[in-house]
Formats: C-alpha cells, sequence, structure tokens
C-alpha cells in the first residue's frame, strides 16, 4: 500500500482537492468532508502547521507554494501556529458524523484541536 489514498481522482485533481481543503480548514477552522478525505487532509494541514511554527522565511515561502490564499498563510504564520508553540503534534481531531443521505459514505468534521 502507498503512503497515500487516492480517493479516486486523477493525481492532479486529487492534489488540487487536498490543498483546497487544507486551505478552507485553516481559513474556517472546522469543515465537513468525507472520512477518508479528512484522514488525508489532516496528513497535509500538521505538515503546514509544523511550517508555521518554525517561522522563518523558507518555511513561509514552502507554505505559500501549497496553500491558495495568502491571508490564509498570514493567519497560519501569526495567530495558529503560536497557539501550538509547546504541543509536539495532534493539531487536528476528526469527529464523526455519520453516514451522507445520499451514497452512505462516513461523513466526519475536521477540526483544529
Amino acid at each position: 500500500m502507498p503512503g497515500y489514498r487516492k480517493l479516486g481522482r486523477p493525481t492532479a485533481h486529487r492534489k488540487a482537492m487536498l490543498r483546497n481543503l487544507v486551505t478552507d480548514l485553516l481559513r474556517e477552522g472546522r469543515i465537513s468532508t468525507t472520512e477518508h478525505r479528512a484522514k488525508e487532509t489532516k496528513r497535509a494541514a500538521e505538515k503546514m502547521i509544523t511550517l508555521g511554527k518554525r517561522g522563518d522565511l523558507h518555511a513561509r515561502r514552502q507554505a505559500l507554494a501549497y496553500i491558495y490564499d495568502e491571508s490564509v498563510v498570514t493567519k497560519l504564520f501569526e495567530s495558529i501556529a503560536p497557539k501550538y508553540a509547546e504541543r509536539s503534534g495532534g493539531y487536528t481531531r476528526i469527529l464523526k458524523l455519520g453516514p451522507r443521505q445520499g451514497d452512505s459514505a462516513e461523513t466526519v468534521f475536521i477540526e483544529l484541536v
């Protein structure tokens, strides 16, 4: 098994979808999605928060290369990352909501702790 889920999407679509989910999670603090998408989003979001904790110019440029919105990167480095300065991981939480009515996909909330 590879180190990631393919999520039934071509590579470019999957990467763009995950970038959008991470951007929305960092902007809103909490989003609703399917369980498998949330698990992949969690991996990428925790990497971005770790970059924010580093706080140097290179980390900011790496975050800008992944996150679409520049204001979200500013928020990440100025308000989100300092909250987790003493924490060594586990910045997000997944809360199960139950199956979606249309296709019974397991839906969850993913939120910042």
